[in-house]
Protein backbone atom coordinates (compact mmCIF):
# COMPACT_ATOMS: atom_id res chain seq x y z
CA UNK A 1 0.00 0.00 0.00
CA UNK A 2 1.21 3.28 -0.88
CA UNK A 3 1.01 6.66 1.27
CA UNK A 4 1.60 10.48 0.64
CA UNK A 5 2.81 11.67 3.76
CA UNK A 6 2.37 15.93 4.20
CA UNK A 7 5.26 16.47 6.77
CA UNK A 8 5.67 19.76 7.98
CA UNK A 9 8.06 20.42 10.72
CA UNK A 10 8.72 23.27 13.33
CA UNK A 11 12.06 23.85 15.25
CA UNK A 12 11.67 24.00 18.90
CA UNK A 13 12.86 27.55 19.95
CA UNK A 14 16.41 28.05 21.31
CA UNK A 15 17.44 25.03 19.50
CA UNK A 16 20.87 25.76 18.48
CA UNK A 17 22.31 25.85 14.64
CA UNK A 18 24.55 22.70 15.92
CA UNK A 19 21.54 20.54 16.92
CA UNK A 20 19.51 21.52 13.73
CA UNK A 21 22.33 20.72 11.90
CA UNK A 22 22.59 17.47 13.77
CA UNK A 23 19.26 16.42 13.28
CA UNK A 24 19.16 17.06 9.29
CA UNK A 25 22.61 14.86 9.32
CA UNK A 26 20.56 12.20 11.27
CA UNK A 27 17.31 12.61 9.40
CA UNK A 28 18.79 12.00 6.19
CA UNK A 29 20.73 9.06 6.97
CA UNK A 30 17.28 7.16 8.29
CA UNK A 31 15.71 8.36 4.70
CA UNK A 32 18.21 6.43 2.91
CA UNK A 33 17.84 3.53 5.16
CA UNK A 34 14.02 3.74 4.54
CA UNK A 35 14.84 4.33 0.96
CA UNK A 36 16.69 1.50 0.40
CA UNK A 37 14.43 -0.65 2.43
CA UNK A 38 11.73 0.27 -0.07
CA UNK A 39 9.59 2.51 2.67
CA UNK A 40 10.32 5.58 1.21
CA UNK A 41 10.06 5.65 -2.72
CA UNK A 42 9.84 9.77 -2.93
CA UNK A 43 10.26 12.69 -1.55
CA UNK A 44 9.65 16.48 -2.83
CA UNK A 45 9.44 19.92 -1.39
CA UNK A 46 6.45 21.74 -1.95
CA UNK A 47 6.12 25.68 -2.37
CA UNK A 48 7.21 26.78 0.88
CA UNK A 49 6.72 29.78 3.43
CA UNK A 50 9.73 32.13 4.10
CA UNK A 51 10.98 29.93 6.95
CA UNK A 52 8.95 26.68 6.46
CA UNK A 53 10.07 23.39 6.80
CA UNK A 54 7.71 21.47 4.59
CA UNK A 55 8.23 17.93 2.87
CA UNK A 56 5.85 15.55 0.91
CA UNK A 57 6.60 11.94 0.76
CA UNK A 58 5.75 8.77 -0.95
CA UNK A 59 5.45 5.56 1.27
CA UNK A 60 5.15 1.96 0.98
CA UNK A 61 3.97 0.15 3.87
CA UNK A 62 2.28 -2.93 4.72
CA UNK A 63 -0.76 -0.80 6.18
CA UNK A 64 -1.24 2.12 8.34
CA UNK A 65 0.05 0.74 11.55
CA UNK A 66 3.24 -0.23 9.39
CA UNK A 67 3.52 2.94 7.86
CA UNK A 68 3.26 4.88 11.24
CA UNK A 69 6.17 2.65 12.56
CA UNK A 70 8.52 3.91 9.97
CA UNK A 71 7.25 7.43 10.35
CA UNK A 72 8.11 7.02 14.22
CA UNK A 73 11.69 5.49 13.41
CA UNK A 74 12.43 9.21 11.53
CA UNK A 75 14.51 11.41 13.49
CA UNK A 76 12.19 14.76 12.78
CA UNK A 77 9.26 13.31 14.22
CA UNK A 78 10.05 15.09 17.65
CA UNK A 79 9.51 18.37 15.42
CA UNK A 80 7.19 17.10 12.88
CA UNK A 81 3.65 16.93 12.60
CA UNK A 82 2.37 14.65 9.71
CA UNK A 83 -0.65 14.10 7.51
CA UNK A 84 -1.14 11.08 5.93
CA UNK A 85 -3.36 10.21 2.82
CA UNK A 86 -3.48 6.23 1.93
CA UNK A 87 -3.48 5.73 -1.63
CA UNK A 88 -5.23 3.60 -3.83
CA UNK A 89 -4.11 2.83 -7.91
CA UNK A 90 -6.56 4.52 -10.37
CA UNK A 91 -7.58 2.45 -13.15
CA UNK A 92 -6.74 5.01 -15.63
CA UNK A 93 -3.22 5.17 -14.53
CA UNK A 94 -0.53 5.37 -16.99
CA UNK A 95 2.00 4.23 -14.97
CA UNK A 96 0.60 1.02 -14.62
Amino acid sequence: MEFLVDMVTTVPDGTSDDEVADMRKREAARSAELAAQGSLLRLWRPPLAPGQWRTWGLFSAADAADLEAVLASMPLRAWRQDAVTPLSPHPNDPGR
